[in-house]
This record gives C-alpha cells, sequence and structure tokens, in this order.
C-alpha cells in the first residue's frame, strides 16, 4: 500500500468542506492518509488514534464525503479516485474490497495488473512475482542501504504498536464505565430530540436503560452511531422503536459471541 496520499484542491477547497468544523475537516484527512488503495479505511481505529468523535464522523456522511460499511465503522472515501491516482502495476487491493462491492454495487475500482514488461527487465530495478517493481534505495555502487530503511519501518513499527496498544487500554476503560455509557445515551436522546421532535414514552427509556446495561460501551458507541446516522438522515420514522430493535439484535450478537 503506498505511504503516500493526495487531496484534490477542488474537494478540500469547496464550500462544503470549508463550512465543516475543524475537527471535522481533519478526521478526513487523516481517513484519506490511512486508506488503503481503494479508499477504503477502518474509521474506528483512526478516531480512536486522533481523537475525533462520532460527530466529526456523522457530519462527513451526512455531506457525503465518506460512507461507512458496517458497524465496525469501516469507511469508504467517495471522492478517493478524484484524490488519488494509483498506477495499476503498483495498486494493492483492499481486504474490505468484497464487503466494498456489496455495499456500495455501482462503484468503480481500479483492478491491480502485472507490468507488461515482467521479466523483461533487469539490473537493479527487481520485479516482484507479481510484476510491481522492488524500489529499495541503493548508494552509486549498487548496494543497498538496508540502514536506513530497516530504520524507518523500526520507526514506523514501533509507532503503530503505541498507538494499537493506546486503542486498546481506551476501549478496555470504557468498557464497563457507567458514565461512558450514559454520555452515548444522552448524545443519542438529544440528536432524536434535535432531529425528530420526539421523546421516549417511560417504558421505552426503561427498555433502551435494561438493554443498555446488557452491553460494553464499545458496543453501545456503535448502536449510537448507527442510529444517530439514521436519524439525522431521516431514514426512520420511530426513532425509538428503532433504537429498541437495533440494541436487541447487538445484544443477541454480543451474547452469540460470547458463547462462542
Amino acid at each position: 500500500m503506498a505511504q503516500r496520499r493526495m487531496f484534490s484542491k477542488r474537494i478540500v477547497e469547496s464550500a462544503r468542506f470549508l463550512k465543516m468544523p475543524p475537527s471535522t475537516q481533519a478526521l478526513y484527512f487523516h481517513l484519506g492518509l490511512h486508506a488503503d488503495d481503494d479508499g477504503v479505511v477502518e474509521g474506528y481505529n483512526v478516531m480512536m488514534q486522533t481523537g475525533a468523535t462520532e460527530d466529526d464522523l456523522k457530519i462527513l456522511v451526512a455531506k457525503g464525503f465518506v460512507t461507512v460499511l458496517n458497524d465496525d465503522l469501516v469507511t469508504y472515501i467517495n471522492d478517493w479516485r478524484e484524490n488519488n491516482r494509483i498506477r495499476a502495476d503498483r495498486k494493492v487491493d483492499s481486504i474490505y474490497k468484497d464487503l466494498l462491492v456489496k455495499m456500495l454495487p455501482d462503484i468503480e475500482i481500479q483492478h491491480a495488473k502485472a507490468r507488461a514488461d515482467t521479466g523483461k527487465k533487469t539490473g537493479i530495478k527487481q520485479l516482484e512475482e507479481n510484476g510491481r517493481p522492488v524500489d529499495d534505495q541503493r548508494t552509486t555502487n549498487g548496494q543497498p542501504m538496508d540502514r536506513i530503511g530497516q530504520s524507518r519501518s523500526g520507526q514506523s513499527r514501533s509507532g503503530k504498536d503505541r498507538s494499537s496498544s493506546s486503542s486498546v487500554e481506551d476501549v478496555k476503560k470504557h468498557n464497563d464505565d457507567d458514565d461512558g455509557k450514559n454520555k452515548l445515551l444522552k448524545g443519542i436522546k438529544t440528536t432524536i430530540k434535535e432531529c425528530a421532535s420526539c421523546d421516549p414514552t417511560d417504558s421505552e427509556w426503561s427498555a433502551v436503560l435494561r438493554l443498555s446495561s446488557k452491553l460494553t460501551w464499545h458496543d453501545l458507541r456503535l448502536v449510537a452511531f448507527a442510529v444517530n446516522a439514521k436519524v439525522s438522515n431521516q431514514e426512520v420514522g420511530r426513532p425509538y422503536p428503532y433504537l429498541l430493535t437495533v440494541l436487541q439484535e447487538k445484544v443477541k450478537e454480543s451474547q452469540e459471541s460470547n458463547v462462542r
């Protein structure tokens, strides 16, 4: 996967983009930097690493900059092909390619292909089996600069390990945090009130609290994002019955996962 990404000025200098909060704009850039060669990125990991909020991702979805593909917040950058042009002989297919095609059947995906001159090149510029060039940097006498490459890759790996470890610790810290759950529920209620102008009945809210108590903070966070996105886009007519349905499905999914 490429280590450099580009962004189209037509997109990031548009009024639609610049009217978004700075934190939302920053999340878009981070998502783009971490995306694979098909424009797919694990949005949850990026949000944990950058401190972005669910509201930032919701705004990007509502404005049409990204599409969330599943409950784990795997995300597609909608303008990926305009932002980035990747040579077909260097392109690596996304591990989420099947999910991407399933959720966005009309999407145009660039197909990776081998170099036409595979096997014909000799000398310093070697080729991998799939035809992609091996771009090891070399000194003027033809010797590889392994020391520099190893140093940089080592820094990258250690940095990634620290970020991943930090993300895991954050999730563990929140999983049994009642205050964190209450904030998520308060956020859901606020979103529904603002977008659908309705309040839950006593029985509905009691059911919401009962089901929420059976979920971890992480699972409840996924529910909150899914429901808030649907309500904000006015895709549900009765928000609280829909919320209860999503909670019930997530509780069932969690219980089945624990059994396995």
